[in-house]
Formats: structure tokens, C-alpha cells, sequence
């Protein structure tokens, strides 16, 4: 039986970053305000009439990687015609009839798996996938890994190859 490792503290804020990128993201689908917008309300949120959420917001706000976040917020949105691109021809359905949850972690996964070289694919997926069981349908996170899966084949073929044999 393996044992999962915890993930370090540096781990821990890079998917805090990810989890309020996935959130921003999707409030800029939603609603088309500009990134800054979106990062400036992030950044002063207050509490609301739900101080459980607003804690739980709290504490991954306080861990996460704030540049990361500023990066991947702002070039997804920079980018966001390429990433489509990538995507779209894997897709079994037009872009526009995802689920507006799971568009937003492909559209991160794709900026990551073409702009981000330096995190391995591997990371890429699990951490769409990971996402996706957090934010997205029930089953949504099969479908995020497998389009995942089909991109990083795409755009990271020599690593994936690397790491099968």
C-alpha cells in the first residue's frame, strides 16, 4: 500500500493559487468585468453574511501564491483565443455547451500545459482534476482528465513519451 506524501507548503500555495484563479475565471465568464476588476475585488473581499465561506475564502487567499494567481488570472483571459484553439478539437460538444466550471479549468490547464513548461504535465492534470472534483459537476473531473490528458499528448508529446518509458 502506498502512502501519499502531504503536500509542502509551497505545493499547498500553488493550488490555492489555482482554486481563486478557477473562481476568477469563472466570474469573468460570467459577467465580462475586466481582470484587474476581478483580482482587485479577490484581493479586498469582506466578509458577507456567510462567515464560514468567507473564512474558508480567507485562509486560501492568506496561502496562496499571489503571483501565480496574478499570472494565471490575467494571461488565461491574455490568451484565451489560443487556449480555445488548443482545446476545441478535443472536445465532443462545441466550446460554448461546457460547463462554465469545467471551461475555466481547461482554459487553465491548457494555459499551463503551452505557457508554463516548467510544471510537469502530470501536475497539470491532476491538479484540473483535483479542481474540477472541488468546483465542477459530478462527474466533471473525468471529463477534465481526459481532455487534459489528450492536450498535454498535443502540445507536450516528448514528456509524455519521456515518462511512459
Amino acid at each position: 500500500m502506498s502512502q501519499q506524501r502531504k503536500p509542502s507548503r509551497a505545493q499547498e500555495s500553488r493550488h490555492a493559487a489555482r482554486e481563486l484563479a478557477v473562481q476568477g475565471l469563472y466570474q469573468w465568464q460570467m459577467t465580462h468585468k475586466s481582470m484587474t476588476a476581478i483580482e482587485s475585488e479577490f484581493r479586498s473581499q469582506k466578509p458577507d453574511d456567510d462567515l464560514e465561506d468567507y473564512e474558508n475564502w480567507a485562509k486560501v487567499m492568506e496561502i496562496a501564491d499571489k503571483a501565480l494567481f496574478h499570472e494565471l488570472l490575467h494571461n488565461v483571459a491574455r490568451f484565451k483565443d489560443e487556449l480555445d484553439r488548443d482545446i476545441a478539437p478535443l472536445l465532443d460538444r462545441r466550446l460554448e455547451d461546457l460547463d462554465a466550471v469545467e471551461l475555466a479549468i481547461l482554459r487553465l490547464g491548457a494555459y499551463e500545459l503551452s505557457r508554463r513548461l516548467e510544471v510537469p504535465y502530470r501536475v497539470v492534470i491532476n491538479e484540473g482534476v483535483e479542481l474540477a472534483k472541488s468546483f465542477g459537476a459530478t462527474d466533471g473531473h473525468k471529463y477534465v482528465n481526459g481532455i487534459l490528458d489528450k492536450l498535454a499528448n498535443r502540445l507536450r508529446s516528448a514528456e509524455v513519451v519521456a515518462r511512459r518509458q
